[in-house]
């Protein structure tokens, strides 16, 4: 996944692009970056952050930083932001991108002789590159970027900085969000709402899917409207959005409230105590203890100042070691007692299988698991966030292969709640996993907690209906 983050101000904005992006850390380790408008030129540094905080990297380099306009990024794909020089000018891009025909995009782009493409460490093509030179090719930063919308298949939203200001343009379905804040002489546009009121703005503008507009020190110009069709990814809510964000007018933190709150209304299990798997399981559990009247508690303590977040490292060895040494056990929580946890989603199961076994080890009499959304059946097509997870990895993906003996023509009745091959399903998944229990949210219920029109959100992953 990537974030990102830019100001345009009336005075020098490079503290505040500094923490607006660092404020985007949950989204990527990968590679931090920042380019800053100085009146003559761009000041601008890349470095990757895999083992070392944003903050850490860039702030010995703050003072030598000077301009009035800027954007940030924290990506866990490309090095970005980058700076372009071309007919258009020259200008600094970011991008939250997943670009599914960028290889075709490419050799379409390879029949003008001029076109080449410099290769990540990866072997791959940078896809802010690539949309970079899709902008290039139109005669103005707007056909440029309405070009971008039109060829890409998968997901882009798109910060562009220029000298007279940022071009913002959201993803064409509005997978993801892209809201704008203000305050006196300054305005920001930014992924996570969260990033506002510490830094002094108040909520001003969210654009809609594929609008394009063009932030100055002086307001706000509308380039391209929004258009009519909406498919946010509901995952914002259940688990990559930052807590403290709201997106299209509804807070994640609540929406984890009220979804575990459904939940525990579905339920009927006798237990001594509710829990969440950190972090992004925390808010449904609450949800559901205050619903339940069933005290909530902490049975396992993250230890936070070393360990980064486990679903970053590439490797998924190293995920699951950093999950397991981050996670510590209060024995006097555990020892006879009936527990249940709320985890954000099940994916492999890997890591939660870890965590019960050491449950167990902790005498543990039973640990029941609920997950805030449906079994994942469909890897997103969408956004980055997964986009290193094979389709066979899902454990529900691997409990039908069990059950048919192969891959089904139809995946249709896996995804009913209704019926009896998805509670076969489940059955299976929650033997495997080594549970006492196991409930998933249903995709109705989850979207009634999300609370805007359910024809705008996408959920793929779990129906294959994006």
């Amino acid at each position: 996944m990537s974030g990102f983050f830019g100001v345009v101000s009336k005075e020098d904005c490079v503290t505040e692009v500094y923490f607006g992006t660092d404020y985007h850390s949950h989204l990527g380790t990968s590679t931090g970056g920042m380019a800053i408008w100085n009146g003559k030129g761009f000041n601008t540094s890349i470095h990757n952050i895999e083992n070392t905080q944003f903050r850490a990297k860039f702030e010995n380099e703050l003072h030598s930083f000077k301009g009035n306009m800027g954007i940030g990024c924290i990506s866990d794909t490309e090095p970005q932001p980058l700076t372009i020089r071309s007919h258009l000018g020259q200008y600094a891009i970011s991008t939250v991108s997943k670009i599914n025909n960028l290889y075709e995009i490419a050799e379409n782009e390879f029949t003008q002789r001029n076109i080449h493409f410099l290769e990540t460490s990866k072997g791959t093509i940078n896809p802010t590159e690539l949309v970079s030179v899709i902008v290039d090719q139109e005669s103005s930063f707007k056909e440029g970027l309405l070009k971008a919308q039109e060829l890409i298949e998968g997901s882009c939203s798109i910060l562009l900085l220029t000298p007279q200001g940022i071009y913002a343009s959201r993803d064409k379905m509005g997978r993801t969000p892209l809201l704008v804040g203000e305050k006196e002489g300054a305005f920001c546009v930014t992924f996570e709402s969260c990033t506002f009121t510490n830094l002094g703005y108040t909520p001003l503008y969210e654009l809609g899917p594929g609008e394009i507009i063009l932030l100055t020190p002086e307001g706000i110009e509308k380039i391209s409207p929004p258009r009519n069709k909406m498919k946010i990814c509901a995952f914002l809510w259940v688990y990559y959005g930052y807590p403290s964000s709201t997106y299209e007018g509804m807070n994640v933190e609540v929406m984890r409230y009220r979804n575990g709150a459904a939940m525990a209304r579905k339920d009927n299990v006798d237990i001594d105590m509710v829990a969440g798997i950190p972090d992004s399981g925390i808010g449904h559990a609450i949800g559901y203890s205050n619903e339940s009247k069933i005290p909530y508690g902490r049975p396992f303590i993250k230890y936070t100042p070393t360990w980064a977040r486990s679903f970053m490292p590439q490797s998924q060895e190293i995920r699951n070691l950093v999950a397991r040494m981050k996670l510590m056990p209060v024995p006097e929580l555990i020892v006879d007692k009936r527990l249940l946890f709320c985890d954000d989603s099940i994916v492999r199961g890997t890591q939660l299988r870890e965590t019960v076994d050491l449950l167990y080890q902790c005498n543990a009499r039973e640990v029941h698991i609920r997950s805030a959304c449906p079994p994942l059946v469909f890897g997103c097509k969408y956004l980055s966030f997964s986009s290193n997870r094979s389709e066979m990895d899902l454990v529900a993906r691997k409990a039908i292969i069990d059950l048919e003996g192969k891959e089904p023509d139809s995946f249709a009745e896996y995804c009913d709640p209704a019926t009896d091959k998805y509670h076969c399903m489940v059955d299976r998944i929650c033997k495997r996993l080594n549970f006492s229990s196991l409930k998933y949210q249903n995709v109705h219920d989850m979207l009634d907690s999300i609370g805007i029109d359910k024809d705008q959100i996408c959920t793929y992953c779990w129906n294959g209906q994006g």
